[in-house]
């Protein structure tokens, strides 16, 4: 797990998530998930690059299956970007850093 993304449980994600003011990816992954360890610094880079427009977040969908149900995730890792509430972008399995970028940049209107 990292300190560059925040944890996000069923709990809070009405309020980090689905309630934020500016872009949110959430990296659906699993401890034993060889794909989602790979994903994982990206994942970090990516935070650290847009700290400041979007917010980044990891759901363990061991802990919260609740959520994975919810966007219908049924492969890890899944990347979902929400933006004013809505899932604007979706991508499953182990993406380049770009392309990541690419869907944020496109929440964020660039």
């Amino acid at each position: 797990m990292s300190e560059k993304s925040m944890t996000i449980t069923n709990a809070g994600f009405e309020q980090t998530v689905m309630g934020a003011t500016r872009p949110v990816l959430v990296d659906f992954w699993a401890e034993w998930c060889n794909p989602c360890r790979m994903l994982g610094p990206t994942i970090d880079q990516i935070a650290e690059e847009y700290k400041d427009r979007a917010i980044v977040g990891k759901v363990n969908i061991d802990e919260e299956p609740e959520l994975a149900n919810r966007f219908g995730v049924m492969s890890i890792p899944t990347l979902i970007v929400f933006k004013d509430g809505n899932v604007s972008a979706k991508s499953v399995g182990v993406v380049p850093k770009a392309k990541i970028a690419s869907m944020l940049d496109e929440a964020l209107g660039g």
